[in-house]
């Protein structure tokens, strides 16, 4: 399977024997939400999924989700609260008796009467009746359920002027740092500005961490080529893009955000009820399964199951399951559809800033290796740019990258197709690169002795990104 899969851990995941079931299934990045659970719950998870992973002996990438500036219910004295449709609640920054807990007074003081205020990712959804005073509003419930803890609250159409970073955010990502994680997502971004506040952030903490932009609000698509080209990977984040834009727009912005990537060739995961009826069910829904398969139809790099693998029955069977599907679609004769990636290399030689040399030599090592039967294309990358390249062509083969760098290992994880191993490629001589190319692809299970593989470098060695200029084959030996 070349799709990377992303698991949310949580309660249902902390277990060693699930989480080491997890790997074994295909688990290629463990994200921590920090909306939820304490630092020592975070700690705990991270110490594991390390040391079952040097067990397995298994490269599984570390990402931090910030929670953003999100409003979210307070801490409520119950489990949780049933609303029923047509029934009256009230919300307020400081709430009495029956009243929920809504400590966001910008938000209560912005919000009008006859706005629709939804929780949960829309799941519950209730209509502003009458306010009581500048924090506290009356609604009337339009689609019932149960309100908990820290549960999203949004309300369409609705801007109000706030930091890309909490505090809260800022706290998390010295965690993350101090914790030696290997990326972090940001929630809501809104424009590159966004991407860039975090890098500078991570920067000054002393951090090199990657950094995932998650597209969920509508205002963040006006300026989606600089979001993507200014973050390492991109992740529709479709539960609260679905809940500020309208449901039947999701599946068709997931297809924009998807194919600028394609172009760019970014990382780009595709997440949010991928597989919920997995919660509570050992098998996915049909639907479920189309929708796996058509996210890796469209180009995507990753799947991320969320409360499925968090707080789900069924951790482990979410994603052999997801593993399944994403398995089933690369097989199809309909995948790398040649539309588009016909348009893609259109927009490629149309757009100034694209690497036309890095271009040409990995659509060439592609074409190639699919006309020699190659078994593997190898490419020696610094930083991840040539495996990146390679990959948004979608070849046939397995793609090798040979780097010095872990956190290029790490970035490998987020790839579509690319499996990445740690070689000094910096200081050695072409000669004995191309053979640990051969050795690298050998060792993976990709080729054989007397196996063809093509390898790409940039010569002479170690002269930065986007200096490929290179194309071999050859020759795996005993």
């Amino acid at each position: 399977m070349r799709t990377k899969i992303v698991c949310t851990l949580g309660p249902a995941s902390e277990d060693e024997t699930v989480l080491r079931g997890m790997i074994r299934a295909g688990m290629d990045i463990a994200r921590l939400n920090f909306s939820h659970g304490s630092r020592a719950d975070h700690e705990r998870r991270i110490g594991l999924v390390r040391r079952i992973a040097a067990e397995e002996r298994a490269s599984v990438t570390l990402m931090g989700d910030l929670q953003g500036p999100k409003f979210r219910i307070g801490q409520l004295t119950d489990p949780g609260v049933a609303l029923q449709r047509d029934q009256q609640v009230i919300f307020s920054v400081q709430p009495e008796g029956e009243a929920i807990p809504l400590p966001h007074p910008d938000l209560l003081a912005a919000i009008q009467v006859g706005q629709r205020m939804l929780i949960d990712d829309g799941a519950i959804a209730l209509t502003v009746v009458r306010r009581i005073d500048a924090t506290t509003i009356a609604c009337r419930v339009l689609n019932g359920g149960v309100v908990m803890s820290n549960k999203g609250v949004s309300v369409p159409g609705l801007k109000i002027a706030m930091s890309a970073l909490t505090p809260k955010d800022r706290d998390d990502v010295q965690f993350a740092i101090a914790q030696r994680m290997d990326a972090l997502a940001m929630s809501f971004v809104r424009s590159a500005e966004d991407v860039y506040e975090l890098r500078r952030l991570i920067q000054d903490c002393g951090g090199d961490q990657l950094v995932v932009a998650k597209i969920e609000k509508p205002e963040a698509l006006d300026d989606l080529p600089n979001i993507v080209r200014a973050s390492d990977a991109v992740m529709v984040a479709r539960g609260d893009l679905g809940v500020e834009a309208a449901p039947e727009e999701v599946p068709f912005y997931q297809k924009r955000i998807i194919l600028t990537c394609l172009r760019v060739g970014k990382p780009v995961i595709t997440a949010t009820q991928m597989l919920q009826s997995m919660i509570t069910s050992p098998q996915p829904t049909r639907a479920e399964a189309s929708d796996v398969a058509n996210a890796v139809l469209d180009g995507t790099d990753a799947l991320m199951l969320s409360g499925e693998t968090a707080v789900g029955a069924f951790p482990v069977q979410a994603v052999e399951a997801m593993a399944r599907i994403a398995a089933r679609a690369e097989a199809s004769v309909s995948y790398r559809p040649r539309a588009l990636l016909s348009e893609l290399h259109e927009t490629l030689a149309d757009d100034d800033r694209t690497d036309h040399k890095t271009d040409a030599i990995t659509t060439a090592a592609v074409h190639i290796a699919e006309t020699v039967g190659a078994k593997a294309i190898a490419c020696a990358s610094a930083s991840g740019f040539t495996a990146r390249m390679i990959a948004r062509h979608r070849p046939a083969v397995p793609i090798v990258c040979l780097t010095p760098h872990e956190r290029t290992q790490r970035y490998a994880s987020f790839m579509w197709g690319v499996a990445a191993v740690i070689a000094e490629t910096r200081k050695a001589d072409a000669d004995t690169l191309f053979e640990a190319a051969c050795d690298a692809a050998q060792r993976l299970g990709c080729a054989r002795p007397g196996d063809t593989i093509v390898v790409t470098a940039g010569l002479p060695l170690g002269s930065g990104s986007g200096h490929t200029n290179v194309i071999r084959l050859m020759e795996v030996r005993a």
